[in-house]
């Protein structure tokens, strides 16, 4: 079992091996986690995900599935790339979401990352009600096998760092 730490702050200035991008599908950058991550990380980022696209993953990334790339400028040296689903009030999709955490840490572990950093993945812009996106997210890590040593839950306020730990018991 990992440990898993959590912070409040930037995921972009994170000393760890991987840090996880809440990507959209096109893997061609965006707003909020997505947009810091390829402004910090430089254009090394986005030349890996055309590549992508260019080659293995020309319909761009699936909702819970994962992929790394360089960390080009960032402090990580990789870039793990994962796509939440937007929620549905119709349709429940925590298992794409809970999908897109440990197919991460899969990735991770493919790579040899001892510490990766998660931000708070369909949290933000695609609707997800933040205390459920919060308790996807520690269930998700938690009962994942991984070899990653540490996993850090980065919060982007002080409400989810309280709420993050609190269900982290």
């Amino acid at each position: 079992m990992a440990i898993i730490d959590v912070v409040r702050g930037d995921i972009t200035t994170l000393r760890v091996d991987a840090i996880v991008n809440a990507a959209n599908s096109t893997l061609l950058g965006g707003g909020g986690v997505d947009g810091a991550i390829h402004r910090a990380g430089g254009p090394d980022i986005l030349a890996a995900c055309k590549e992508l696209r260019r080659t293995s993953l020309p319909d761009g990334l699936a909702a819970g599935a994962a992929v790394a790339t360089t960390g080009g400028r960032l402090p990580s040296r990789w870039v793990i790339h994962t796509v939440g689903p937007r929620y549905s009030a119709h349709e429940n999709r925590s298992a794409i979401l809970r999908s897109a955490y440990v197919r991460s840490l899969a990735v991770a572990d493919s790579l040899g990352a001892s510490t990766v950093a998660f931000p708070l993945v369909s949290g933000g812009s695609y609707g997800w009600p933040v205390d459920n996106a919060v308790a996807q997210q520690v269930a998700a890590v938690t009962g994942a096998r991984t070899s990653v040593d540490v996993v850090t839950l980065v919060a982007f306020s002080d409400s989810i760092a309280r709420t993050t730990t609190r269900l982290l018991g």
